[in-house]
């Protein structure tokens, strides 16, 4: 059987970066944490913390780290159940790791995280990164489920299809005037002032392939703009064009603001929910939640 004390001292560790952090939150010495950690590596025979600044958890420790979550997650649930049974009133709530791609966090996932939230005493830690990418965090146990585009099977995880995030390319009416006033074409997008979310975002590269705008060699200029809210003012003022998801610039196009400059051409993104196949228990309620608001905003098959 695991040594659970060790158990809460890695993830409060890996958690918090930190030995001296994690005997904060435990409220115990840095050396008993130290000494916690010690015996359960030498139980499990491997490394489960990289020392460092900050400390990080090796792959086996991300995973043992997930192990303690979930169990936190079903004695939540068995508490409020059944409170006789979990009579300890000062447990911290579990906290869950999610990974989300910022569309979906600035759109429907917004309604999936009230609904769960109302629901009961849970937080949630939510990890951003590109829909291509947050998949791989949930491979590398770094958290619990993810919002991912990635519809190919995750071993040892169940994937649910949530539905499809449509994009078009947008930008200010005056950006379209200049940079495209017979539309779009392959020497005008190389041209073009191009918004992209991070180095990662790809969306931009992947819509005009699609549709193919094969560029000249050298590549357009890009900004980088990690913030939705930032993204989409930038492209309202002019400063690039971008791909934006159709339900979060519903309001920009009608008013104008943002003006679809290929109409027709668009990006669909398939979107996926997925979590390792021994959180279902515990992740059943969060599960609904996701499920219920990609339904209304998607159209998925909830």
């Amino acid at each position: 059987m695991l040594d659970y004390a060790g158990l809460e001292a890695l993830a409060a560790v890996v958690r918090e970066g930190s030995f001296e952090r994690a005997a904060r939150k435990l409220h115990v010495t840095p050396s008993a944490i130290s000494q916690r950690v010690k015996q359960l590596e030498e139980r499990v025979g491997q490394v489960l913390v990289l020392r460092g600044t900050p400390c990080t958890g090796t792959d086996a420790g991300r995973r043992l780290c997930l192990h303690v979550e979930q169990v936190a997650l079903l004695e939540n649930e068995l508490r409020r159940a059944n409170p006789a049974l979990m009579p300890d009133h000062d447990v911290p709530a579990p906290s869950l790791k999610l990974a989300v791609n910022a569309d979906s966090l600035s759109t429907w996932f917004m309604d999936a995280m009230q609904a769960f939230t109302a629901g009961g005493n849970e937080l949630l830690d939510i990890r951003l990164d590109d829909q291509e990418h947050t998949a791989q965090r949930l491979r590398e146990g770094e958290v619990l489920a993810a919002v991912t585009a990635t519809g190919t099977p995750i071993a040892g995880c169940n994937t649910w299809p949530l539905g499809t995030m449509r994009y078009v390319g947008a930008a200010s009416p005056a950006f379209v005037a200049r940079y495209f006033p017979e539309g779009p074409s392959a020497q005008a997008m190389a041209e073009a002032p191009m918004m992209a979310f991070s180095r990662q975002d790809r969306l931009q590269d992947q819509w005009m392939q699609l549709h193919g705008f094969t560029l000249p060699r050298r590549h357009p200029p890009r900004h980088f703009l990690p913030s939705n809210f930032a993204y989409v003012r930038a492209c309202e003022s002019g400063m690039g064009w971008g791909m934006h998801p159709t339900v979060l610039i519903a309001e920009q196009l009608a008013q104008g603001t943002l003006v679809d400059f290929a109409p027709g051409l668009t990006l669909d993104v398939p979107m996926y929910w997925a979590h390792p196949r021994s959180a279902q228990a515990g992740l059943e309620r969060l599960t609904q939640c996701v499920m219920a608001a990609a339904h209304r905003w998607l159209g998925a098959d909830a």
